[in-house]
């Protein structure tokens, strides 16, 4: 079995080489570290591989997505290549075709654990019911490393397994950040609603406390409705279509991800009503910095998946070569408008 440990203190991790060190939430020095560690013994390593590519002599890094459906997962690849090309790691990348699917993200952990990889950077489809392989993998001695969706911390402690480190954005301040600008824009009074995310699930469910107790602090402000699209924009179409007819008076809506967002903008295009609703997403994806750019769109909360799945595999990298990191390394969030984009 593989020994990796995992520092109690986060602030400071233990220099690699003399006069070299990292922080957390300094990514250039976390970087440079492990390209010196890379410098001075590693193995001569090729470039990055697709999961059907021939094996590399160096380490593999396992990044295990909810899909590569979604704009956000499509970004975080490109950072988590992006990383491996860098340091010479042969990264695989796979996901389900929903991301719902958390069977089938279970199935590719077991393969990967069949595979004996060096490290498993997963999101979690489900962050309860992913528990069960990531037991697995650490019992065959492969490190976890969680990143963008938190596991259950209860679940998984009662199952006796553990994660390295989470990677991730605050997703209940990237919600309070949405809702104080919702409340800003309708002045605080209007009518207001919100697409959540899978029902139960991490994400989604601390994007949307975050909201609501930010404008629960308003009384002018009034959630008249609250309805899961799962993620998948055709369903923020459908929903949030629904939910107009239901309350025409809507002022505004928060949907828990762009793809949401975007199927509630589409809904009102089609009921005339472009322009007179302000709409706030989460992710600010390229197709919803488009729509800020047109004006359809308010506004959506950034967190950066490029730099998660770059951090993951350079942490993945650190462990493989038993060097400490912090458990929890954070991404920022901020609001994107048409101000700053």
């Amino acid at each position: 079995m593989r020994p990796f440990r995992q520092t109690e203190r986060p602030p400071r991790l233990t220099p690699i080489l003399p006069g070299l060190e990292c922080r957390p939430g300094r990514a250039a020095n976390k970087a440079r570290a492990i390209l010196a560690l890379a410098a001075v013994g590693l193995p001569a390593l090729s470039g990055c591989q697709r999961a059907d590519d021939a094996p590399t002599q160096g380490p593999t890094i396992a990044l295990v997505m909810k899909t590569l459906n979604n704009p956000f997962f499509v970004e975080m690849d490109r950072g988590a290549k992006e990383a491996a090309q860098r340091l010479g790691v042969h990264l695989l990348v796979q996901a389900p075709e929903r991301e719902v699917d958390v069977e089938k993200q279970m199935q590719i952990i077991e393969d990967l654990i069949q595979r004996q990889v060096g490290a498993i950077c997963v999101t979690p489809s489900g962050s309860k019911e992913i528990v069960p392989a990531l037991v697995k993998a650490n019992r065959a001695g492969i490190p976890v490393l969680v990143v963008d969706t938190r596991v259950d911390a209860a679940t998984l402690a009662a199952a006796g397994g553990r994660a390295v480190t989470f990677i991730g954005s605050d997703n209940a301040e990237g919600g309070r950040i949405a809702g104080r600008y919702l409340i800003q824009r309708l002045q605080a009074k209007g009518k207001v609603a919100i697409l959540e995310g899978i029902p139960g699930h991490e994400t989604g469910d601390a994007r949307m406390k975050g909201f609501r107790d930010a404008v629960a602090q308003e009384a002018g402000i009034q959630i008249i409705a609250s309805q899961t699209a799962n993620w998948e924009r055709d369903q923020g179409y459908n929903v949030f279509q629904n939910i107009l007819q239901s309350h025409p008076d809507l002022q505004g809506v928060f949907a828990c991800n762009d793809l949401m967002a975007l199927g509630a903008v589409e809904a009102i295009a089609a009921a005339g009503r472009t322009g007179q609703i302000v709409v706030v997403g989460f992710d600010a994806t390229a197709d919803a910095r488009d729509a800020i750019r047109r004006g359809t769109l308010a506004a959506s909360v950034a967190q950066h998946p490029e730099e998660m799945g770059r951090l993951a595999v350079e942490m993945a990298l650190a462990v493989i070569h038993d060097q400490p990191i912090p458990p929890e390394i954070p991404v920022k969030v901020e609001l994107i408008t048409k101000n700053n984009l």
